[in-house]
């Protein structure tokens, strides 16, 4: 075991935690010695449940985490669920908009012209009640980590950690939410720089860490998952320099053998440099980074309506991106153009498809070799 704060915590070998949507993940690099965490917003509660018994079944009682998204700030967000009111809240342009740039492409869109509920599943899963009934589903698991993104977690999640011994983390992306973050009583800080996949902010990496690592100390010394752009040892050992205790990575999974993400995404990946992703508020209606396609230019565009707050974008853009993957698999031209997914800066680093395992085993010697080439500076 390494000497980390990350590693004494989680009861892990190595301060590597990988966030992912895909279960086989999760349990190859828990199996290597860090935590695959799941990302279960997107899931139903009876979905989750499936999940993490699989889980269970093949992860050989290592340590996993859970990641949830309650955000502190959304539409309709002290609201009571209500997939109806919100579709009446999504004017007529935005479907009309959908439509056109799947034409464009050559893709027949006629029905989504017409705004459903579909997509509604995040806004239902954001919210409290939603919330809860995730965590009710993952603290009903062995877990060692549940996480928050979009702000400070409720006190009920905090309590409901401190209750089942499980430790939690939260998602920033200043240094004043840090503080925020350390005062609610949190016990790891995931510091996401604006290169991460994803929802992000607009603060580099490089800048985030000190400057986060250096605010939190007067309120308490709670380590620091450094994330944003992170997929190789070498950038997790400048980042333990900078003060953190261990990294936090998504997007290096996603071409991994085992990801769930699409091939014909797989791909792209693979052949994307660093310059080919662009931050956005077109898929969720918060700024979220992601591979750049005709469908992220076109929302990009001086003709595009301004993307709706959250909850209400994901009901645009979901139903049209589910549409455009399957034809994509299918084979279509104009769909394989259109495709897209949350991706970080790393991309360019990420030049092969290989496993999960892999990915650890590599992080691991790149760790090394960065040490030992920093020890030749001083010896």
């Amino acid at each position: 075991m390494m000497n980390s704060k990350i590693c004494e915590l989680l009861d892990i070998e190595f301060p590597l935690v990988a966030f992912t949507h895909c279960r086989d993940v999760v349990v190859a690099v828990s199996k290597a010695g860090g935590c695959g965490v799941l990302g279960a917003v997107g899931m139903s509660p009876e979905q989750l449940e499936k999940e993490l018994k699989w889980i269970d079944d093949h992860i050989d009682g290592k340590p996993y985490g859970v990641d949830v998204l309650i955000p502190n700030k959304m539409v309709d967000q002290s609201e009571k669920f209500d997939a109806e009111k919100l579709k009446s809240m999504i004017p007529q342009e935005y479907a009309d908009y959908r439509a056109d740039i799947l034409e464009n492409h050559d893709i027949e869109a006629s029905e989504l012209r017409t705004i459903d509920t579909s997509g509604s599943s995040f806004a239902q899963n954001t919210k409290a009640d939603g919330a809860k009934a995730l965590l009710d589903v993952a603290f009903s698991h062995p877990i060692k980590l549940i996480a928050n993104a979009l702000g400070v977690p409720p006190d009920w999640m905090l309590e409901m950690g401190k209750e089942n011994d499980v430790k939690v983390a939260a998602l920033l992306g200043t240094a004043q939410h840090a503080i925020n973050q350390v005062k609610a009583g949190v016990d790891i800080l995931v510091v996401s720089g604006t290169e991460a996949g994803g929802h992000c902010g607009s603060v580099s990496t490089m800048v985030l860490i000190p400057e986060v690592h250096k605010a939190i100390q007067p309120y308490g010394d709670v380590p620091i998952l450094a994330a944003g752009g992170i997929v190789t040892g070498q950038q997790m050992a400048a980042a333990m320099a900078m003060g953190a205790s261990g990294v936090w990575c998504g997007s290096v999974w996603l071409t991994t053998v085992e990801s769930e993400v699409p091939p014909v995404i797989k791909e792209k990946m693979v052949a994307a440099n660093s310059s080919q992703t662009v931050r956005s508020r077109s898929r969720t209606g918060k700024h979220s980074r992601q591979l750049v396609s005709p469908w992220t230019e076109a929302w990009e565009s001086d003709k595009a309506p301004d993307p709706l707050p959250m909850p209400l974008q994901p009901m645009v853009a979901e139903p049209a991106l589910q549409k455009v993957n399957k034809l994509a698999e299918g084979g279509h031209a104009g769909a394989r153009d259109l495709s897209t997914y949350w991706v970080g800066q790393g991309v360019g680093l990420m030049n092969a498809s290989i496993s999960a395992s892999d990915v650890v085993q590599e992080f691991k010697e790149d760790f090394i070799s960065a040490y030992e080439r920093l020890t030749d500076f001083v010896s």
